[in-house]
């Protein structure tokens, strides 16, 4: 999974640990604008779901 940087919709920039919501494309959205869209990804109409937290490896 591409973990992308920034809110597709607003440009926010998006930390890799923090809150984001992605859709089955993985089109990338901020928490504020996932809620104006009503948790509908604009692009396909499928539903956005809160992207899962990265787990860092043993060696980092």
């Amino acid at each position: 999974m591409e973990m992308k940087t920034q809110c597709e919709k607003c440009d926010m920039e998006l930390q890799q640990d923090g809150v984001a919501y992605i859709c089955s494309y993985e089109c990338t959205y901020c928490e504020e604008c996932t809620k104006q869209m009503d948790n509908v990804c604009p692009n396909c109409s499928g539903e956005l779901v809160r992207r899962p937290k990265r787990t860092k490896k043993e060696n980092e």
